[in-house]
């Protein structure tokens, strides 16, 4: 069983209470108190602190970086890394689909890269944090007012009440949570329990197709799961260019992914069979689906529920939400919340900008224009990124556009890398030539998707990937490859 990942990061109690006295002072005790460590969080206190503003974050963790580093994010990312090296995912095209690096794959030789890359990111984050003078307070927090906080420290101290002047709400988000569904950790289990599973499952139900069920579909799939995906939506990832979408789930079926579209499910329960527990999985439409493990999830949920929100003059929505304005600031005017927790994008990326763009509103810094211009990316395998609008989005406007594609299989870096099935996708209007989406299948997706996000920030045209000169051989040359298969179309 994995266990809770402490050491040097965590402040010991000497040192949180001396802090904790020096800047009580006068007024509050801190100009700006953050609840939640998670990207969002360091942010919004790092960027305080530059400000020469007494900050602390409260986290209710054991130890800093909130979902992104301890379960979400970074976690999912490096099961995946380890996946595709320990399966032989990427020499497959070249040394055929037998091609393994290690056999019999367990849950232990991926949690060891985990484990490994989490301490680092924990170190790294609280290193940040103390170099900067933001105070660590490890404590669940509650408002007892809008200014003031109380704190109940986990490790037994009791109770403190801590104030000030801003505060700024960046607690992410949980798993959403059934109450007729049969949860365990292992049998039925949520993308938090990934990294406490005991052993791999021979076969893997997933229900909901998002983000995050697909990347985990996709993930043990490439381990030799049999996985079945469950949604009600009839396509995948609907904010996606659909020929994008349609590709990866004829490349998740060749994988022998069974997609289960369009249907709900009725119920779940964990049975005993002559191989141990295995669970039933029954849809709305009359079919039953037996695996010896289930993946639940259906959306995510703001973290609020337990933050009193009402003595600070705040509601969430249904889905523990909080709404703010374009300033990060909720209808108290002293608090603001960024990240998760104000729902989408929901992107580790943009809840950083958020969480910084927050602390300088708050303390009235100047800030540069706020970004409108988002990268997604998705690491299914293959991986997925996209920019601008789609071609969906596009027709639906009635704006005149053309496509150009690439194929990493035309491209020359595309045969080095084994990657037969990758490609580019550009948009652009067809009167101006600006371009207005690019969408990537493929390896290094996540990656190269910044290229196309840099012109089109910059309001550039199709024009500029055929005068410009790529590294060869690079995927990069896909851009080319894709400016003049649009070009043509024009003619």
């Amino acid at each position: 069983m994995r266990r809770s990942i402490r050491g040097p990061h965590v402040l010991d109690h000497a040192t949180t209470d001396a802090i904790g006295q020096a800047v009580t002072g006068e007024g509050h005790d801190f100009d700006l108190i953050v609840m939640g460590s998670g990207p969002a969080g360091q942010r919004a206190a790092i960027q305080a602190a530059k400000l020469g503003k007494r900050a602390a974050i409260i986290e209710r963790r054991a130890v800093v970086g909130g979902v992104g580093i301890n379960t979400g994010t970074i976690p999912s990312k490096t099961l995946r890394e380890a996946a595709m090296h320990l399966s032989g995912y990427r020499e497959r095209n070249v040394y055929g689909a037998s091609y393994v690096v290690k056999q019999d794959i367990a849950m232990s030789d991926l949690l060891f890269r985990a484990d490994h890359v989490i301490r680092n990111e924990i170190d790294v984050t609280h290193h940040q944090l103390r170099r900067n003078g933001v105070v660590v307070i490890e404590a669940t927090a509650t408002f007892a007012d809008a200014n003031t906080v109380r704190l109940d420290y986990f490790d037994g101290r009791g109770q403190r009440a801590v104030t000030a002047d801003r505060i700024v709400i960046a607690v992410g988000t949980e798993t959403t949570k059934s109450a007729d569904i049969p949860f365990d950790g292992q049998s039925v289990f949520t993308s938090d329990d990934i990294l406490d599973l005991e052993e791999l499952p021979r076969t893997l139900v997933v229900i909901g197709a998002g983000v995050i069920g697909l990347e985990y579909a996709t993930i043990f799939a490439t381990l030799g799961v049999r996985v079945t995906l469950i949604d009600k939506r009839p396509r995948l990832l609907d904010f996606v260019d659909g020929e994008i979408t349609d590709a990866l789930a004829y490349l998740m079926r060749q994988n022998r992914v069974t997609l289960r579209l369009g249907e709900g499910v009725d119920s779940i329960a964990v049975e005993d069979g002559k191989r141990g527990p295995h669970v039933r999985v029954a849809l709305e439409s009359g079919k039953q689906i037996t695996a010896s493990k289930a993946l639940y999830s259906v959306g995510r949920t703001g973290a609020t529920g337990t933050l009193n929100l009402q003595a600070a003059g705040l509601d969430a929505d249904e889905r523990g939400r909080l709404t703010v304005d374009r300033n990060y600031r909720t209808n108290v005017l002293n608090i603001y919340a960024a990240g998760d927790v104000i729902g989408f994008p929901s992107l580790a990326s943009t809840s950083m900008e958020q969480g910084r763009l927050a602390a300088c509103h708050a303390f009235d810094a100047s800030v540069s224009g706020v970004a409108q211009l988002f990268p997604y990316g998705i690491y299914t395998i293959p991986e997925i990124s996209v920019v601008g609008a789609n071609e969906e989005e596009l027709t639906k406007a009635g704006v005149a556009y053309e496509v150009g594609k690439a194929f990493y299989k035309e491209i020359s870096r595309g045969q080095i890398i084994g990657d037969a099935t990758g490609m580019l996708k550009i948009l652009f209007h067809v009167e101006t030539r600006e371009i207005l989406g690019v969408s990537i299948l493929g390896e290094g997706a996540s990656e190269l998707i910044h290229i196309g996000q840099a012109v089109m920030a910059h309001s550039g045209t199709i024009d500029y990937f055929v005068d410009t000169v790529f590294n060869y051989p690079t995927l990069a040359e896909c851009y080319k490859t894709a400016a003049f298969d649009g070009l043509n179309r024009l003619e």
